[in-house]
């Protein structure tokens, strides 16, 4: 999938731009990329808008861990030409750091580290530790993230509702999610357990169409941020095509999900005192793409604290980081933010931060139409026919015990049924043995009792049904 851009000019006449037009010139040379652009490769030291030395002390950081290498070998760890990084080790090599071994084919040579190169080399790893592809400036990386975001065409109605079609949903709470997803805007999604909060931010991610360009690290100063991260960005490429700036990774649009575990500094960057660089926080891994804050409330940090970190990122979409040193940084934060709960918003929440969202959507109980419409379907995938009298005579059920429906019971019931028939190696089928043993198993309560009938047939519930035809 490639990226879908709007025309120049466009581009430059949209209001919602106006963030990505303050960087013009910081923005890296861009290539034509089936129909897109993407980040030229850049053909000398000055392109790649790097401090000279910076890149000169992460080659010299990479000879100090081998005995002996080659030009390609650096240009491969480095992500950068071999013409760059020939430039580099020839200097090194003016400045007595390296020594040359030899030709290493018709581009190259072969080098080893000298005496004098990895006594520098051995400071330089105290100070920042990071060896790998060439970091891009921070200024690069914002201007390109906001230009590219600012091109993405938001999701269409369409869109969503087919990244939705898996939910039986209200009209109204599809809409609502849909418009957080279309502006960008973020989404507090509350109400009961089990009626699709957090399958809702899973799925209105889907409706993100498009992929964006990360770098693998960003420098600042001296000291090193990764972005890039296995566990959370798919490259569309497994390989960079040629005459794209290696450095940058084009993947899909990234999905971050935060549970229980998060604490406050979830949100700041991470230093590792064995590696001497920085890991980035999670919101910026997440960028261009959703994160999802799920359970809030349930967090070790107390709500309110967590909540008030992101009183500025909300209001003005971007984040202030510390490093060690007390310097801070300015980070966008431009993701789909989906924060779902199932405890009361005003335990949770403060005027403060519903100020500054988005949209907020309430999900409730199904109704009886819903939660028959959700068991059918699930039902229908797995391959089960279902008899409308069982449905009736469970909605029964739910009314002698008082219990509330929940949209996730109809997928959670039937699967104890599947389970229940290859325990008994019986063909999988839905009857009133299987789904009352379902029943037990997971309400944990006494097998359900038999239903008086009404004169008309139908057992006495308050969840009046019209039959089907």
């Amino acid at each position: 999938m490639t990226m879908v851009l709007r025309e120049p000019h466009s581009i430059a006449d949209d209001p919602s731009t106006q963030r990505a037009r303050d960087f013009p010139n910081d923005l890296p040379a861009m290539v034509e990329l089936a129909g897109g652009l993407a980040p030229a490769v850049p053909l000398d030291v000055a392109a790649t808008q790097m401090e000279r030395q910076v890149l000169l002390d992460l080659a010299l950081k990479a000879a100090y861990t081998v005995p002996r290498f080659n030009t390609g070998w650096a240009a491969g760890l480095l992500h950068l030409t071999l013409p760059v990084t020939g430039e580099l080790l020839e200097q090194l090599r003016a400045e007595h750091l390296l020594e040359v071994l030899g030709r290493a084919g018709p581009l190259g040579y072969s080098y080893a580290i000298t005496q004098r190169g990895r006594e520098r080399a051995g400071r330089l790893m105290e100070v920042c530790g990071y060896v790998g592809p060439a970091p891009v400036s921070l200024i690069a990386y914002t201007a390109l993230t906001e230009w590219q975001l600012a091109c993405l065409l938001p999701p269409t109605a369409a869109e969503v509702a087919e990244a939705l079609a898996e939910l039986v949903l209200s009209p109204t709470a599809a809409e609502v999610a849909g418009l957080a997803a279309a502006s960008s805007r973020s989404l507090f999604v509350f109400g009961a357990p089990g009626n699709g909060k957090t399958t809702i931010g899973r799925l209105l991610h889907n409706a993100l169409s498009g992929d964006v360009w990360i770098p693998h690290a960003i420098a600042v100063d001296h000291s090193v941020i990764r972005l890039y991260d296995a566990q959370v960005h798919q490259p569309v490429d497994s390989s960079p095509p040629c005459g794209i700036d290696a450095r940058w990774v084009r993947v899909h649009r990234p999905l971050v999900v935060l549970g229980g575990e998060t604490t406050l500094e979830t949100f700041d960057l991470t230093y590792s005192p064995s590696l001497h660089y920085y890991e980035a926080p999670l919101h910026m891994k997440a960028n261009g793409g959703t994160l999802l804050i799920d359970d809030l409330g349930r967090q070790k940090v107390e709500p309110h604290r967590l909540l008030n970190r992101w009183i500025i990122p909300l209001e003005h979409q971007f984040d202030y980081l510390t490093f060690r040193t007390g310097q801070k940084i300015q980070v966008p934060v431009r993701q789909l933010m989906v924060v779902a709960t199932n405890l009361d918003p005003a335990t949770v929440t403060d005027p403060a931060f519903l100020r500054r969202i988005g949209y907020r959507l309430a999900l409730e109980a199904p109704t009886p139409q819903r939660y028959l419409e959700i068991f059918r379907r699930y039902a229908a995938r797995v391959g089960l026919t279902v008899r409308p009298e069982l449905l009736e005579w469970l909605l029964a059920h739910y009314r002698t015990q008082h219990r509330e429906l929940r949209c996730c019971e109809p997928r959670d019931l039937i699967e104890r049924v599947r389970d229940i028939c290859h325990f008994r190696k019986q063909s999988p089928r839905l009857d009133e043995e299987h789904l009352s043993l379902a029943w037990t198993g997971y309400f944990g309560d006494a097998e359900p009792k038999a239903v008086a009938r009404t004169p008309s047939g139908l057992p006495p519930t308050d969840y009046t049904l019209p039959r089907r035809e």
